[in-house]
Formats: structure tokens, sequence, C-alpha cells
């Protein structure tokens, strides 16, 4: 039985994560960790460990899996490029799962996402992404949201901080050709909703995913989790574990 440690403990996803942790018959739960307690004595015994906390922690949580040789999953989002730095360069010594959603509908997004791109092209088809979330997300866009940017980004040679319009404002004039739109909506309990639109004259499609609750993450995560055992030092997303690469 796989003994997983779960951060974030007290968190909404986190929550879910044991919940899930407890459902699945492969797993038990090794441990919880919640801010102001040690990571160092929680790590003990635990086989893999499943990170829902905030970024702030990640720098901590990523030393200590590579200190005591611990698999790790992480699904927190809102990381700095330092912090992204520091994860690639932990996964040369542990093997890593960092997704932006673990998810098996939005992963399908995803691949889906990149063929689209890569038939319709920016060209001819505008691009645009939304996401929502509940009024207490913090960061934006989502991590989700991200990766499908990063994706319309590879397919289409685009720069994530050179041709990405968040939002629009005012008197700005006809859209220009090429660049990628990104709009973020924030309120009530939504779980999350993402959208990528292709748009031309005549036509257009519409690509989407709608999340109505945590478990289809949390039971995901656990997932990666159990996939990660005995997987060499690396860094992996969640189309590594559903074999979509």
């Amino acid at each position: 039985m796989t003994k997983i440690l779960v951060t974030g403990a007290k968190g909404r996803m986190g929550l879910a994560v044991i919940q899930a942790v407890e459902e699945n018959s492969e797993s038990q739960l090794g441990a919880t960790h919640s801010r102001a307690e040690s990571i160092v004595e929680k790590i003990e015994g635990c086989d893999v460990t499943i990170d829902f906390s905030v970024h702030e922690f990640t720098d901590e949580m990523v030393k200590v899996s590579v200190e005591k040789n611990i698999p790790l999953v992480i699904g927190t989002t809102g990381h700095t490029e330092a912090q992204r730095a520091l994860i690639a360069e932990a996964a040369l010594k542990i093997p890593i799962v960092y997704a932006p959603n673990f998810s098996v509908g939005v992963n399908t997004l995803f691949y889906l996402t990149q063929k689209a791109a890569e038939i319709l092209g920016n060209e001819t088809f505008d691009i645009e992404v939304t996401e929502m979330h509940h009024r207490h997300k913090v960061d934006s866009p989502s991590g989700t949201a991200r990766r499908l940017l990063e994706i319309l980004n590879e397919a289409t040679d685009t720069s994530y901080d050179d041709d990405i319009d968040h939002g629009r404002f005012g008197n700005i004039g006809p859209r220009e050709k090429g660049r990628i739109g990104m709009h973020t909506l924030r309120g009530g309990d939504v779980v999350g909703d993402h959208n990528v639109i292709f748009a031309a004259d005549g036509e257009r499609f519409e690509i989407g995913h709608k999340a109505s609750s945590r478990m289809t993450f949390a039971s995901g995560s656990v997932r990666a989790a159990l996939w990660l055992l005995g997987k060499p030092a690396g860094l992996y997303d969640m189309q590594d574990v559903l074999g979509l690469k």
C-alpha cells in the first residue's frame, strides 16, 4: 500500500486529495501537512507527496523532497520562473509530476488544443482563451489557462511574454493579427471553466472543459502519484501519466 503525504491539507484541494487517497484501494494517507508544521517530520515514512499548497512553500517542499529522495506530485500553481527552474533542477534527482491540472478531461483539452492549433494556425483564425474560477482564487490566469497558452505559443510560434493580450480596455483599435487573447473571470463557487476559441471569417471552432467537482483533480493527482513510483528522475506531466505523449 502506497503511503501518500498530502500538503495544503486544510485547503479545498487538500481536503479533496485526502478523500481521494482514502477512496483509492492502492493508497493510504501517510501524513498531512499544513502551515506551521514541520515538513521534515511529516515526510518521514511516506512513499510520495502530493502538494496542493501555495507556491511560496514550493522551495522548501522541493528541497526536502530531494534530501529525502521522495517522489513529488506538484499541483500548486502561480510559480515564478525561478521556482519553475528550481523544480526542473530537482527533477534531475527525483521523479516529479508537475501539472497545472490533473483532470483527465482537461488533459484531453490540452491534447486537442495542440492538434487544433497545428491544423488551424493563427494566420486565418484569431485565437482567444477564457477561464473562470471561484471568487477566492488568487492567481491569474489559472495554471490551466497558462498551459493552454503555452501550447498555443508552441504551435503558432508566438511568445507568452510578447504575443498575449490579457483582456482589452478602451479604444485599442482593430485586433492585431496573430495575437492571442486571454480573459479571466472570477465569481461564485466555480470550480473551473476553460475555453479555447478559434474564430475566422464565416466560422468559429470552440473547445472547452467545465469542472463541477474538485474530486476529478484530486483523483487524477492520486493516479499520478501511484504512476510515479519506480520512475527514474525526471520532470513529467499528466500527459505522461495518461500516455498522451
